[in-house]
């Protein structure tokens, strides 16, 4: 005869099972998420000592504010007489140093010109400029109208109300554009408030719209009875050789002046950024010819975090960037040829910035990898070269990122270098390299007694096996020796950034460590397909961005579980904003089995719907295959979005001007029709920063985490706060 529970028993095992399963789930507490907290800058700045930000004055010398455990102190350092002053308090500093404090400023949407004399701006569609002196105000342009104007800042994503134009060094001229853009596209964004809500509207282009915003290039004789001479030329596409707008160093970008101000020396950009045209135009009667071009297969860059061209009128060269041997190098051309006249640099690295030219010398100074292609190729150095290509010295030898700010006379300059585990050092140089002083050593000794540490460095090949790919890991600050973690992947894909982004020393990285404490292992790393590294690196994704690289995430969890075992790769989240956004949906629907949980932030999932330099440059322009299929939908979110197993939360903020809110509504609607289960927030009033709703996602991050992905309890509405630093009060 068999045994059989009675319905008593049975409910007492069903009880005694449930409750012990509820035992089972590991449940947070605020004072974990305190300690997590701990972890963000807000915390850690407070607990580093001489983490210093040196400024160069006027006269040569320069000034910093230095903070250690019980003091703030003010320095005044000369680098001519290595004389030192140091005071208490701001104040003191300018009395003891004779230091003069100009408050007078000009208005952010004026220009000044460069004798200090007028000022340019923007009023109702057309330039106008004002006497500084006397204030009078008169009109260089009358025939601008609304979406027709002139100097006016719309980069779709960027908009501004300074006028973007470039003074010649007499002050009586002005270069810039009439700006069309009256048949493009509208965006429309909606703001939430009682009543009836406020619409925003402006022009937006995107890839789909037959033509883009056109420049229609112009000279300004600038005087009370001003004239304008309009280059002989079609109108260039609203495209600049840097990044997406055409003003991304502050004024008109590649735009360069003789110095007698009779000739400009311009480049046009092609809409797919194929083409560069190097020409010159005679500011008295607009003729304009073309010098030389460059015509890439894939998309053309002037450098990285800065323009790397130069015309020198004295000599009519030009400097040019190429990355034509696979590597952005410098070369001297002949400005009436056209004709190469020598390569400058040369080596398997990357040549960044100029950030200083000698002519007198025939000096370059820049900024670039190391030139003999060794350690970290995301470090950066101070070089200088000769004209000719003749020697090559780098004049910041230490290893480490160097993070460098010249004097305003060009004779010194400070360097800051660090790691992403090795705090910074702060110097002084002259601009042959030779130290002058060592300002501070960054401390961060009380932060390590904390329990804080930096994350780790590591080296992984990427997912083809043919370059090394470099990351930054994060780990709890205490760790059992048999633990089993789950890990988070944060991710930002490029092709204009990286995961990582900065390899100087930063005590936090957003909130990467603050994860780790709460119980996860955070893996940043820099993939295929981003920037500072060869060509063919960078260019590893062009035409589909929606690989993102994720091939060479996961194939970089396998190769660091070999040597790290306490990674769980059972468990795997993915978050990232904006590019990370993304990437992270992408992520969750191409690898499901493999990313279990993801959060992604204002992604601009379909880049039809984002506007159109960003996704024109680094996918091409549009096109349909023989099934009528665009090769932007190929690689558009909402196409995958059925394949979604794992949880998936979506974020965007409804004010975003940047990334529109629709590019995750087209993904939410495709999840929703494929029946998927799946979280969205939408934050109002939010802009694609988040701004004052930032910590509040933050918390919501940290909750979304460790209850999906760790399977634990987080405590309820936990509200992230800091107190001021007790050393500024």
């Amino acid at each position: 005869m068999k045994n059989r529970l009675t319905p008593l028993c049975l409910l007492l095992v069903l009880f005694i099972s449930t409750n012990t399963q509820a035992q089972t789930v590991k449940t947070l507490t605020d004072s974990d998420y305190k300690r997590a907290a701990a972890m963000l800058s807000g915390n850690t700045s407070k607990l580093i000592d001489n983490d210093i930000r040196p400024q160069w004055l006027p006269d040569g010398r320069l000034w910093y504010r230095s903070l250690t455990e019980n003091q703030m102190e003010f320095k005044l350092f000369d680098p001519s007489n290595k004389k030192q002053i140091v005071a208490g308090t701001m104040q003191e500093l300018l009395d003891k140093g004779d230091i003069k404090s100009n408050q007078t400023r000009p208005s952010r949407n004026q220009v000044l010109s460069p004798d200090g004399n007028h000022a340019a701006f923007i009023r109702d569609w057309n330039l106008w400029i004002k006497d500084v002196a006397t204030g009078k105000e008169w009109a260089l342009t009358t025939d601008g109208i609304k979406d027709f104007g002139y100097a006016t800042d719309n980069a779709g994503w960027k908009q501004s109300d300074r006028p973007i134009l470039s003074w010649s060094p007499d002050s009586k001229k002005i270069a810039t554009f009439q700006q069309d853009q009256r048949h493009v596209s509208d965006m429309y964004l909606v703001k939430t408030k009682v009543g009836a809500p406020e619409l925003k509207q402006w022009k937006y282009p995107i890839p789909g719209d037959e033509d883009i915003i056109r420049i229609h290039r112009v000279i300004i004789n600038v005087s009370e009875s001003p004239s304008i001479t309009k280059l002989r030329m079609s109108p260039d596409a609203r495209r600049g050789t840097l990044c997406d707008d055409i003003s991304c160093e502050g004024g008109f970008d590649d735009i360069a002046w003789s110095e007698d101000s009779q000739q400009l020396v311009f480049v046009s950009t092609s809409r797919d950024h194929k083409r560069e045209n190097i020409r010159t135009a005679n500011t008295q009667t607009g003729e304009v010819k073309d010098i030389f071009e460059e015509v890439v297969d894939t998309q053309y860059e002037s450098g990285q975090g800065g323009i790397n061209w130069r015309y020198f009128s004295k000599t009519n060269e030009i400097i040019w960037y190429s990355e034509r041997t696979d590597w952005g190098h410098l070369y001297l051309y002949d400005a009436t040829t056209g004709i190469v006249k020598n390569r400058i640099t040369t080596g398997d690295y990357v040549v960044r910035n100029i950030i200083k030219i000698d002519q007198k010398n025939r000096l370059i100074y820049f900024v670039g990898g190391h030139h003999e292609g060794k350690g970290n190729p995301y470090f950066s150095y101070l070089y200088s070269v000769k004209f000719n290509g003749k020697g090559l010295k780098m004049l910041t030898p230490e290893e480490g990122h160097h993070s460098v700010n010249l004097s305003p006379n060009g004779e010194y300059f400070t360097d800051s270098y660090s790691q992403p585990n090795v705090p910074p050092v702060h110097n002084v140089r002259n601009i042959k390299g030779k130290l002058i002083s060592t300002l501070e050593k960054t401390d961060v000794s009380r932060l390590q007694a904390t329990g804080w540490k930096a994350p780790s460095p590591f080296t992984v090949k990427s997912a083809n096996g043919q370059w090394d790919l470099h990351g930054l890991m994060y780990t709890p600050s205490e760790m059992k020796p048999d633990a089993k973690l789950p890990v988070i992947v944060y991710i930002y894909p490029g092709p204009q950034g990286g995961s990582v982004g900065s390899w100087s020393f930063r005590a936090s990285r957003g909130d990467n460590q603050a994860l780790a404490e709460l119980g996860f292992v955070v893996v940043q790393l820099e993939g295929s397909c981003n920037p500072n590294r060869s060509k063919s690196f960078h260019d590893a994704c062009y035409g589909n961005m929606g690989e993102n690289t994720l091939s060479d995430q996961i194939s970089g969890l396998k190769q660091l579980q070999v040597q790290h075992k306490f990674l769980d790769l059972d468990n795997i989240g993915i978050w990232g904003h904006s590019g990370g956004g993304f990437a992270t949906a992408a992520a969750m629907f191409k690898y499901p089995d493999v990313f279990k949980v993801g959060i992604s932030e204002s992604g601009n999932h379909d880049n039809r719907n984002y506007e159109d330099d960003w996704g024109e440059r680094y996918i091409g322009l549009e096109t349909e295959d023989a099934n009528g299929v665009s090769n932007y939908e190929k690689q558009a979110n909402q196409v995958f979005a059925k394949d979604l197993k794992g949880k998936l939360l979506i974020i965007h903020g409804g004010m975003d001007d940047n990334v529109p809110p629709y590019n995750s509504y087209l993904v939410a609607d495709a999840l929703i029709k494929a029946n998927k289960d799946f979280d969205f927030l939408l934050l109002p009033n939010a802009r694609h920063g988040y701004g004052a709703d930032s910590y509040y996602i933050m918390r919501r991050r940290w909750d979304y985490f460790v209850q999906h992905l760790m399977g634990a309890k987080s405590p309820k509405e936990f509200q992230i706060k800091f107190s001021p630093d007790p050393r500024t009060r």
